[in-house]
């Protein structure tokens, strides 16, 4: 009986919480939804009484939020395949292949995860403004073509691989490069497809680095786009409530159909908890 009361409370006290994480998802879509009067009401209306668009159309209309969406677009998935990419090369380099110096490197790489992004951005941005890629798509891309912890992540799943296994293929005459494409990247496809939602879902919502480097409405992305356009229709809450959902609704999906191969991938890579 004890188990079963501790139990009955443990899911209780998990529901709980789980509500109160989507009332603010479900005011917000809700409100999406809503004219003025009924979101300005008290007590407050959670349901709007018809479903309509126009506050869709009115947002789309103030601000070119297709433009963004494109430009999101454009920048997750070329940050993303070009991470991806670079990540591969590392973790198998730093996995399968000795040279002078491997361990000590890695270290010092996984050291540099203790330094936040926050102090790198003075250094990016005068990288960008030399480079003179100010206010451009490739300054949103350029300083996140790769990633120590994705490497970890996956050079802790090329390490559970077996050296046998690379060692048959070379004795075949494989060379390092069809090895990696044609062996390790099918079988690392669990760990591959973590790092690619964690990755996008991160391109997705970065606000910082945009903020810093994107002037011009036409090189905006949703969330910095978003922020812009808070002081525009700043009076028209249900406007705001359109726009966060057009940014933040395609995550949600995602993630909703995704995220047992997240928690998979990240598991398999040697990240528990």
């Amino acid at each position: 009986m004890k188990q079963k009361v501790t139990r009955f409370l443990v899911y209780l006290f998990l529901i709980i919480g789980g509500l109160i994480m989507l009332l603010p998802f479900f005011w917000m879509f809700s409100s999406a939804f809503k004219t003025t009067q009924e979101i300005n009401k008290f007590p407050p209306q959670w349901l709007p009484s018809s479903i309509s668009l126009v506050n869709f159309q009115r947002a789309f209309a103030m601000a070119p939020f297709a433009r963004y969406f494109v430009n999101s677009i454009l920048v997750m998935v070329s940050s993303v395949g070009i991470t991806t990419f670079t990540t591969i090369l590392a973790a198998f380099a730093f996995s399968k292949l000795h040279f002078p110096g491997r361990s000590l490197i890695f270290s010092m790489l996984l050291a540099l995860m203790m330094i936040p992004f926050e102090m790198l951005i003075i250094t990016n941005y005068s990288t960008v403004v030399q480079l003179k890629l100010w206010d451009t798509i490739p300054a949103l891309i350029l300083p996140f073509t790769s990633s120590i912890f994705y490497t970890y992540i996956l050079k802790n799943f090329f390490d559970s691989i077996s050296d046998s296994l690379y060692w048959s293929a070379r004795i075949d005459g494989s060379s390092n490069w069809r090895y990696l494409w044609k062996v390790m990247v099918p079988i690392a496809r669990p760990s591959l497809t973590t790092i690619i939602l964690l990755n996008g879902l991160a391109s997705w919502n970065s606000f910082m680095w945009p903020m810093y480097v994107i002037a011009s409405d036409k090189n905006r992305t949703l969330p910095w786009g978003l922020q812009v356009f808070t002081t525009e229709a700043g009076s028209y809450p249900e406007l705001l409530m359109a726009a966060s959902t057009v940014v933040v609704f395609p995550v949600i999906i995602l993630f909703f159909f995704c995220r047992k191969y997240i928690v998979r991938g990240v598991a398999r890579g040697g990240l528990k908890g």
